[in-house]
């Protein structure tokens, strides 16, 4: 079983910052891919972000130059600092990691979910 925890979601005025975190546990052996992905009711949930395990990221056009993914390796954590906050932002965030646990399959988890309300 690999499990995700996220924190850091609330509420902000637009124009501020939040950092969302993401830690993983569990049997992981290798993690190939995470991203941040968002959703509005009533919508499908989008990609914001995405960073490989050779550390090469991704960005929705919405969102380049204003967020900024990361990853802290040996906590098995990762984070997705978001800058000038727009009330367009609001949404439930929620991280995805793929991997291979140490039995050699292969895992596909998704956090629990953290509300981000930007106020206008």
């Amino acid at each position: 079983q690999v499990q995700l925890v996220e924190s850091g979601g609330g509420l902000v005025q637009a124009g501020g910052s939040l950092r969302l975190s993401c830690a993983a546990s569990g049997t992981i052996r290798s993690i190939n891919l995470m991203g941040w992905y968002r959703q509005v009711p009533g919508e499908q949930r989008e990609v914001v972000a995405s960073l490989t395990s050779g550390g090469t990221t991704g960005y929705v056009e919405s969102v380049k130059g204003r967020f900024t993914m990361s990853r802290d390796t040996a906590k098995n954590t990762v984070y997705l600092q978001m800058d000038r906050l727009k009330p367009e932002d609001t949404a439930v965030y929620y991280c995805n990691v793929r991997g291979r646990r140490w039995d050699g399959r292969a895992f596909d988890s998704w956090g629990q979910g953290t509300q981000v309300t930007v106020s206008s």
